[in-house]
């Protein structure tokens, strides 16, 4: 029998999670995915919430197979994580996690 294959990275985890809380300062962020992606052409933003167009500083951004991995310097208020990865099949999964700074 033939066995399954799952062409796409799906998110599994997040640190911060979705509507999650944190403290202030540096902020560590952590992807957690269901397959290797391609961390070269994966991608990793952190955005203000609301609409400001503002864009956080992401630093040291790093990946290994499942995971990227940043940290960003983040002052109280709304954020989302936007987030592109891309499976070696070259399937593309995308996704926003939303979490507030205090």
């Amino acid at each position: 029998m033939p066995r399954l294959a799952f062409a796409h990275a799906l998110l599994v985890s997040s640190t911060p999670a979705a509507n999650a809380t944190v403290h202030g300062g540096s902020v560590a962020i952590e992807l957690r995915f269901n397959s290797r992606v391609d961390g070269q052409r994966s991608m990793l933003a952190i955005e203000v919430a609301g609409g400001t167009g503002k864009a956080a500083i992401v630093r040291d951004a790093q990946h290994s197979e499942t995971t990227l991995n940043a940290h960003a310097s983040l002052q109280p208020g709304h954020y989302v994580i936007r987030w592109q990865a891309l499976a070696p099949d070259g399937h593309i999964t995308r996704g926003e996690i939303p979490f507030s700074v205090e």
